[in-house]
């Protein structure tokens, strides 16, 4: 998700109605379910939601990846204009981040964002409202106005519930008990998190989570595109990408052929055993959807789980790359 919007996440908190999905106004064909429709839910918070939702990052503008909240119009627009039933409408739930921006020093206007939010979905709630970073490392007074920010668009119902995004090991402590001497539960810690993020910091933080009952949501479940399995050193994608696949690429053989060699056994693809990977950590990944073709994938990781052979051959792999994905600026510790 982009760094300097309120990119929204959509999941579903229940699949028995639904037999297909298609865009609006989309010259692709419907969405086919596969053969064996996962049932489970998972919790976060108040919510009960599909154990993978979808990430809107670049939904927007293909240059600035989702700038001014374009991605947020056409999240809504989706949901107004689905030919389903309402009721499956009515259960679409939007996780959507407000950024920290430098001249949001008062709670009424972090709570005037999220309204701001909630008129370009032309929704009436929101599912869970997060903070987009910490600014505990160059503005700590601002950071508390934004925490209080949080808990006044809860209190007035505007959110179901609160989480937060890039918040390190000992600022994810400090909120969660700020939020809970408010009244307000912390539901959900969103930060990268996949076979090649998986640092000491991210494990800290997903056993923090653990312990405190928050859901960890894993953004860049595939590694920016790293762990689809469609590029290499001699094929990398266009633009700035290219460069951080260039460095890291080259030393991750051994959990490609991995991440291969199980997707073949299970008959799955390889995009599917990375992403079915958060899953068996208890994280709830949001790959990014741009297609019809991404979409049909990405349900093929739901469904089955990896064993817990399977699971220790790919961790093994993924400590021999030498270099992992450089972890967003505005983590803190």
């Amino acid at each position: 998700m982009g760094f300097f919007t309120s990119t929204p996440t959509a999941y579903f908190n229940s699949f028995s109605p639904l037999n297909e999905i298609s865009l609006p106004s989309s010259p692709f064909k419907p969405l086919k379910l596969p053969p064996y429709w996962p049932w489970q839910k998972v919790k976060i918070g108040p919510l009960s939601v599909s154990p993978m939702g979808f990430g809107t990052w670049a939904w927007g503008n293909q240059l600035l990846w989702g700038l001014n909240g374009q991605s947020e119009k056409l999240l809504g627009k989706f949901i107004r204009e689905y030919q389903g039933q309402k009721r499956v409408q009515n259960e679409i739930v939007i996780a959507t981040k407000f950024a920290a921006y430098p001249w949001r020093l008062t709670p009424g206007q972090f709570v005037n964002a999220c309204k701001a939010s909630l008129d370009r979905m032309q929704i009436e709630q929101i599912g869970i409202g997060q903070l987009h970073w910490s600014t505990a490392n160059y503005a700590p007074l601002q950071e508390l106005a934004l925490w209080d920010g949080l808990v006044a668009m809860y209190e007035k119902g505007l959110v179901q519930a609160v989480g937060v995004s890039n918040y390190g090991p000992k600022q994810l402590v400090k909120i969660y008990e700020y939020l809970k001497d408010r009244g307000v539960p912390l539901c959900s810690a969103q930060v990268q998190f996949s076979l090649l993020s998986m640092g000491q910091d991210q494990l800290e933080i997903k056993n923090i989570c653990d312990s405190l009952g928050i859901r960890l949501i894993a953004y860049s479940p595939l590694g920016l595109g790293m762990l689809t399995g469609k590029y290499t050193p001699s094929k990398l994608p266009r633009g700035p990408r290219a460069f951080l696949f260039r460095q890291i690429l080259p030393g991750l053989e051994p959990l490609l052929s991995s991440l291969r060699e199980i997707a073949q056994k299970r008959r799955k693809t390889v995009p599917q055993v990375a992403i079915n990977w958060c899953i068996c950590m208890g994280a709830i990944p949001i790959p990014g959807v741009k297609t019809i073709k991404q979409a049909e994938e990405n349900l093929g990781a739901l469904g089955w789980q990896l064993s817990s052979g399977e699971l220790l051959q790919l961790e093994n792999a993924a400590l021999e790359s030498p270099q992992r994905m450089i972890q967003n600026i505005f983590q803190t510790r």
